[in-house]
């Protein structure tokens, strides 16, 4: 689904940012007092939320997502009208429509240290260097410094060289601050930072990818189809509840949105929702078979 016109304003510059570097700050983008009341209103889910487990994840880092119920002024950050364009300019040409990939509210505790250098990409055992997958926007909620933790980017490092040995030198610190959003190609080398200072930093990316691929966290469980009912249509198609061509991410072989209108649905017909190359496929093979001349043929690149 394109983009709206209004989401497209400016947008094309950033695009260019984005697409050379890999990377792009782009300043005040929601005044810097959303953000600070949007961070009050996470005090008491990162005060529950403990630790994480694991060398990616950071022991002395907090984590959590389902953002959308647990600080609705975060759909504000997901559906930014700059940001969308954007994502939709990179993404855009490899789907029918993008979709949320994750929201996630990070916390850098003191004494964190650094977190490996990594591509986002890497979760997926797919071609690399021909097309993104990913766009992340990292929103700080305080103050991003190069000694509190900032996230850290490998500028150049995205897209073709991506698959070339990994870079010498620490990359740099993304230092922005509240309202600011640091966007970032799946396919660029970054990292979160070691914060060497006595208080947390904290954090909320928003992540966006192709709509065909599985995304990072899992949206049906996030918001079940009882509390998607609340979100706005727009909100709703962009957490998943949208079917891509061919006959992806269906229920009952429909859209899943027939989930979110009133009740469940009784029983369904099963609905082709096809490319105009695979309906055009199907129709010339059912107009050979009506002339008696129907061989029995697979295209493996246009398979349903």
């Amino acid at each position: 689904m394109p983009a709206p016109a209004l989401a497209l304003q400016g947008a094309d510059d950033w695009t260019c940012r984005l697409s050379s570097q890999g990377y792009c700050i782009i300043p005040g983008l929601l005044p810097e007092d959303e953000i600070t009341a949007l961070n009050a209103a996470l005090d008491p889910d990162f005060a529950q939320t403990p630790f994480s487990i694991g060398g990616f994840f950071g022991a002395r880092t907090k984590r959590f997502g389902r953002l959308l119920v647990r600080a609705p002024a975060g759909r504000r950050l997901a559906e930014h009208p700059t940001v969308l364009g954007v994502v939709q300019n990179i993404l855009g040409p490899w789907c029918d429509h993008i979709q949320l990939n994750l929201m996630q509210a990070i916390e850098i505790h003191p004494g964190e240290l650094a977190q490996m250098p990594h591509r986002d990409q890497d979760m997926y055992p797919c071609e690399k260097g021909r097309m993104e997958y990913l766009v992340n926007v990292m929103w700080p909620l305080g103050i991003f410094s190069e000694d509190n933790g900032a996230t850290r980017i490998w500028p150049a490092t995205h897209g073709a060289a991506a698959t070339a040995e990994l870079p010498d030198g620490a990359g740099i610190a993304a230092c922005c601050g509240p309202g600011d959003a640091i966007l970032f190609l799946g396919s660029v080398l970054h990292g979160g930072g070691a914060n060497r200072t006595a208080t947390p930093r904290r954090g909320i990316v928003v992540g966006y990818s192709l709509g065909w691929l599985k995304p990072y966290e899992n949206p049906w469980l996030a918001y079940p189809p009882e509390i998607a009912r609340q979100f706005p249509e727009s909100l709703q198609a962009l957490i998943g509840y949208r079917q891509h061509r061919p006959n992806l991410n269906n229920y009952e072989g429909q859209c899943p949105s027939v989930l979110l209108r009133g009740g469940a649905p009784g029983p369904l017909a099963a609905v082709d929702a096809l490319t105009p190359e695979q309906t055009e496929l199907i129709a010339a093979y059912a107009r050979h078979a009506a002339s008696g001349n129907a061989t029995a043929q697979v295209a493996s690149d246009s398979a349903i």
